[in-house]
């Protein structure tokens, strides 16, 4: 294609485009893609995750600008581009029963209704392909889970010159992946990799909760080589200062042993309008000679 490429990531939150495909956004903005994150919520309602910045008077106060300036910087890092849809962070709903979720907040609004802002971004922006969570959310956070929903709805949508025709003229998408970073496989391989060394490893009890839930393996179709773009990953994710602890399990497993044993980030194909061969090692795949 003669027309620069084009990537947007929808995500729920401010850190979750740091530690969901960052290192792939991160090639291909390299290579001269343009990127743009959607980012949902404004994580308002986020609790204080780094111990060392609990109990701060000022970002419990002050929680959704402090975490907008920790998106600015590390939108900045990676190179990417970024919008706020504007709703509402619905929070994570604890205990049992769990409570209601907030009023007005982003999983109880309308999903038809919601998806017309992003629909409003795809064809502003124009993007080849689009990534965002499936129908679990990645996990079942309740933001997660619209942003699915709202991703799916759009995706036809902002093709369809019949369908929010405030929003601007029709974009069709051509390819739509899930995030499937969080994979068994790669966990695995990992925990593996640390025993065999004599290390510690900080996913034991991750591999044993998906025996104990029967978690369903997803398909992986796609693993794109990002490994010399991994620590400009952490970077960014540290950025998040609030959601991160930098001595923390995000950290444990040495950048070497990243690179060396899974150094790929892994996709779901699922949708496309092109034709391609799978497993795939490109998000473009398809696209690039079409």
């Amino acid at each position: 294609m003669t027309e620069q490429l084009r990537l947007m990531a929808v995500h729920a939150h401010p850190d979750d485009e740091s530690s969901k495909g960052a290192a792939t956004m991160a090639k291909y903005v390299s290579e001269g893609v343009d990127v743009l994150v959607a980012t949902c919520t404004g994580g308002e309602r986020g609790s204080i995750l780094n111990p060392k910045l609990q109990g701060d008077a000022y970002i419990e106060a002050n929680i959704h600008e402090v975490r907008r300036k920790e998106m600015d910087e590390a939108r900045e890092i990676l190179g990417v581009r970024q919008a706020w849809l504007g709703f509402v962070d619905s929070g994570l709903p604890e205990g049992d029963p769990l409570p209601p979720l907030p009023e007005g907040c982003f999983a109880l609004q309308d999903v038809e209704e919601a998806a017309g802002a992003l629909v409003k971004l795809i064809r502003e922006f124009r993007p080849h392909v689009i990534t965002t969570y499936d129908e679990n959310g990645g996990y079942p956070h309740p933001d997660h889970i619209m942003t699915h929903r709202i991703s799916m709805v759009a995706f036809d949508a902002a093709a369809d010159p019949d369908r929010y025709p405030e929003a601007g003229e029709p974009w069709r998408p051509l390819k739509l992946y899930y995030n499937q970073g969080f994979n068994r496989p790669r966990t695995q391989a990992l925990h593996d990799a640390m025993l065999e060394r004599g290390l510690e490893s900080p996913y034991g009890e991750w591999l044993q909760r998906w025996d104990e839930f029967q978690r369903k393996d997803r398909e992986l179709t796609t693993y794109v080589p990002c490994a010399d773009f991994f620590p400009l990953r952490d970077k960014a994710l540290i950025a998040h200062a609030t959601q991160i602890d930098p001595d923390g399990g995000w950290f444990r497993v040495p950048m070497e042993v990243q690179q060396e044993v899974w150094p790929t980030e892994e996709y779901e194909l699922a949708k496309s309008l092109v034709e391609t061969s799978l497993p795939e090692d490109d998000l473009f795949a398809g696209i690039r000679d079409n």
